[in-house]
């Protein structure tokens, strides 16, 4: 909560308006931001100065472990966060790639199950970095990224969370994830919690104890609509001592998370928050 709380301080005193093309709104704006996140001691960063509601944000990324590209089977996961973009997003209906309602297009997930290659064959990232890890393989290219600027037409939106990087030291393995922009009121809680259960998942499915998260930023900002809430409430509160993320132990393989995974897998012990705050979301 600290580091979280310091970026959102130092947003709202260094940070620079900037004109947002997509949005219509400005942004107050900062670059390049670390945090990072203690997993081995399950020091779970889940914001407690607002409730968060982290299975959503766990939903979204098993969502993209199994590479779906609709927003209803987002929705049958328990996350309602691609709607808007897969149905309210003017470019996007607008677009001849986009096959029907909730279709979200060729984002995230899809790139790192089924990356096309130009003979038509695809590339699973995930599948080859499980493959490795459990065998203690790390050819330092032991990396998902979503980012394809070849199919940002194909898609309803680029990715902010574009890389994921693991290193495998010993038999302890460490994430570095990189972000090319982050909603820090709204999005950033989400993206922090999918980076932690993201190495916990990984670490325990190829049979290693998890390291430490890193987490860089490069545009880091709150959005106009956002800044009262955030300066005349949230950071006014005093944060409480981080929780822990359970994770049932039966999940054993990416076959696993794949097939009968759901929400009740996995538990927060021991969160405490002060009350919600709803800020605008800008699609």
């Amino acid at each position: 909560m600290k580091q979280y709380l310091a970026l959102c301080q130092r947003i709202v005193d260094e940070g620079v308006w900037v004109e947002n093309e997509r949005t219509g709104k400005r942004c107050l704006t900062v670059i390049n931001a670390d945090l990072n996140y203690d997993v081995a001691n399950n020091q779970f960063p889940l914001i407690t100065t607002r409730k968060s509601f982290w299975k959503a944000a766990i939903a979204e990324m098993l969502g993209y472990i199994r590479g779906y590209d609709n927003a209803a089977d987002f929705r049958a996961l328990g996350t309602k966060t691609w709607d808007m973009n897969a149905n309210d997003n003017a470019a996007w209906l607008a677009n001849p790639h986009r096959k029907g309602e909730d279709d979200m297009g060729r984002v995230y997930g899809v790139q790192g199950r089924s990356w096309q290659k130009p003979d038509g064959s695809t590339i699973d990232q995930l599948r080859k970095i499980i493959d490795n890890l459990s065998k203690g393989i790390d050819d330092r290219g032991e990396i998902l990224t979503f980012y394809n600027p070849g199919e940002f037409d194909m898609g309803c939106l680029r990715p902010c969370m574009h890389t994921h990087t693991f290193s495998l030291v010993g038999d302890t393995l460490h994430l570095t994830s990189y972000q090319r922009s982050c909603d820090v009121p709204l999005g950033l809680n989400f993206n922090q919690i999918q980076v932690f259960a993201l190495l916990a998942l990984v670490a325990q499915i190829t049979g290693h104890k998890p390291g430490q998260a890193y987490h860089k930023i490069v545009n880091a900002h709150i959005y106009e609509d956002q800044l009262e809430l955030m300066r005349d409430v949230q950071l006014k509160r005093e944060p409480f001592p981080s929780p822990q993320l359970k994770i049932n132990p039966e999940i054993k393989s990416l076959e696993d998370l794949e097939t009968w995974v759901t929400m009740d897998d996995f538990e927060v012990v021991g969160y405490q928050h002060h009350g919600p705050i709803k800020y605008p979301f800008s699609v």
